[in-house]
């Protein structure tokens, strides 16, 4: 079934190696979740890396454990098992859809009482205020349900990014280094949670530092294609005008700025580094790939907390739509050319 879409051509092997980098979003990480389940289906795309950020990073590192265990198989099975326990969980938040949203068939929590709520008091109390034990449900859920000691053995390279609050840098955990707390930090919105602590140091969002970061796919593993799976858009047709509207922009731009500085400075190299083995040359030579979808872009901020099945399961067919239509467009240039034009980053600058 998958194969038939594709026709690598000029470019034809037996396998092609390729990194991902996962963006971290909330629940619309149920994209990255059905993007993940299409590219499982390709036998002729073998995964060399992953750099992920918030749910990228728990995305990444569920499908490693699961492909230690069961391979592309395990790996599906997996995402669907930790996604479907994310959604279990949620039923017990207080943070639920209004009525008027579920009448409407919005998928945001923009009229949710509860919602509304919290958002007021995170600008006035802080989550060591309201939350004193530090709890978070999906520390649970990850301790639980992965093997770390099969990630760390994995042969798939995993790179998960977490801010540093102390300096403002972001660290990179590497498969033996990768814990629930890891996972939990490159996830830790610092209004929402409690910074978490991993070798005497605080961690938030690895949003903040690299969403994801792209520098350890580029001097660490072997492919030299890159799918950046994109869940936080880069542009907006129209201006912001209501707060809300105003302050999910501001996200966007801030969760976006290292990416976009790291893509930028690969299109600059391109046009100058030299044919030789050197790290710019390594970067100059990384053939990008983009899979985005204007449905997620489209979707409120607030929706970032919705963990409804329907929700999640309409966020995962959305992914494996956007991935089929990928590899229908793109499929024939993964080992051969950059499908994603990096040059346009440029104008402007």
């Amino acid at each position: 079934m998958a194969n038939d879409a594709i026709t690598p051509g000029e470019c034809e092997r037996d396998q092609v190696p390729i990194d991902l980098a996962l963006q971290g979003g909330g629940a619309h990480g149920a994209f990255t979740w059905g993007v993940l389940d299409r590219l499982l289906q390709e036998p002729w795309l073998r995964i060399d890396g992953i750099s992920g950020t918030s749910a990228g990073a728990m995305n990444a590192a569920v499908l490693i454990d699961g492909y230690e265990q069961g391979g592309a198989a395990g790996a599906r099975a997996a995402l669907q098992a930790f996604w479907d326990a994310v959604s279990r969980a949620a039923q017990f938040s207080p943070l639920q859809r209004s009525p008027l949203d579920v009448m409407l068939g919005r998928w945001t929590l923009d009229y949710a009482p509860m919602y509304l709520a919290a958002d007021m008091m995170a600008r006035v109390f802080s989550p060591y205020d309201l939350n004193p034990q530090g709890f978070n449900p999906l520390g649970r859920i990850l301790g639980t349900r992965l093997d770390f000691g099969r990630i760390a053995r994995s042969r798939i390279k995993l790179f998960v990014t977490a801010t540093n609050v102390h300096t403002g840098r972001g660290r990179v955990f590497r498969n033996a280094e990768v814990t629930a707390d890891v996972l939990l930090a490159s996830a830790c919105l610092p209004t929402l949670f409690q910074a978490v602590q991993i070798d005497g140091a605080y961690y938030w969002d690895g949003g903040y530092s690299g969403n994801p970061t792209i520098t350890p796919l580029v001097c660490e593993c072997e492919s030299q294609d890159t799918i950046i799976v994109q869940v936080n858009p880069v542009e907006r047709a129209q201006a912001p005008t209501s707060a809300r509207e105003i302050l999910n922009r501001l996200s966007e731009v801030s969760f976006n700025a290292v990416l976009l500085k790291e893509l930028r400075m690969m299109a600059l190299l391109r046009q100058v580094a030299p044919a030789d083995n050197s790290e710019c040359a390594r970067w100059a030579a990384m053939r990008m790939h983009h899979i985005a979808s204007d449905v997620v872009a489209g979707l409120g901020s607030s929706s970032k907390l919705n963990a409804e099945w329907a929700f999640l399961t309409m966020l995962r067919d959305e992914g494996r739509r956007c991935a089929e239509a990928f590899l229908n467009d793109h499929g024939a240039d993964l080992g051969c050319r950059p499908s994603f034009e990096l040059d346009r980053l440029l104008e402007g600058v």
